[in-house]
């Protein structure tokens, strides 16, 4: 009976080490953040002209996102709270101490935080520790182009394997340089769900298009 007991957990031992030798074997697929996240991210440029931290909100499912920033562009410190609402084609410029709201049209579709499926995958490294549970994180890293207006635009993304939670990003196009984001205290699910919606003080806002003014885009924020 105890040779019987031995041989089966030695087949169990070595099916476990089989399984866990192929999970580990397979090569990391490209994947699509959670469609409602919470959180806060930090934008820097090459040039050392911005600094900005932001607080988050972001919805897939309603395509809307809210960005209450603060940060310094050329020496010059600024505040920002804006609310683009994708599927209506227009972002609010939010300012309560004012109680004044500012009504744009936002020229550009929504594009989920996603990796790419023309990326290339980098590598797979693991943040911070591997030696213990809990001690480190497992991340991928991808890199590719997207096309904008004014030429092909490079980027590399890092996001957790487990999840696909975003780390930090690397943007660099012609206009803006090499643009770092990088991403903390994610949340999934959307803490102030009330974010998402315009305030009362912006009920009567009128859609303002001023003659020769580009419209608005997610990158013009920064």
């Amino acid at each position: 009976m105890k040779e019987y007991l031995a041989s089966e957990a030695m087949r169990a031992l070595v099916l476990f080490v089989c399984l866990s030798a192929c999970c580990l074997a397979q090569r990391p697929r490209r994947c699509t953040s959670p469609p409602l996240l919470t959180g806060k991210f930090s934008v820097s440029t090459q040039s050392e002209k911005l600094l900005a931290f932001a607080k988050y909100s972001y919805d897939a499912l309603g395509k809307r996102i809210r960005l209450r920033e603060f940060g310094s562009y050329d020496n010059k410190t600024f505040h920002l709270d804006v609310l683009l609402l994708y599927r209506q084609g227009v972002v609010y410029k939010i300012n309560y101490r004012n109680h004044t709201c500012c009504k744009k049209p936002l020229s550009v579709d929504f594009h989920p935080l996603e990796i790419p499926q023309n990326s290339t995958l980098l590598g797979q490294v693991v943040l911070g520790s591997s030696s213990g549970p809990g001690q480190g994180v497992l991340v991928n890293t991808w890199a590719g182009e997207l096309p904008l207006k004014e030429g092909m635009a490079k980027y590399v993304s890092t996001v957790t394997e487990f999840g696909c939670i975003p780390v930090s990003t690397l943007f660099h196009s012609d206009r803006t340089g090499w643009m770092v984001t990088s991403f903390f205290n994610n949340v999934i699910g959307l803490v102030d769900p009330q974010d998402l919606i315009p305030p009362p003080f912006c009920k009567d806002a009128q859609l303002e298009v001023a003659e020769g003014e580009d419209p608005v885009t997610f990158f013009s924020l920064f």
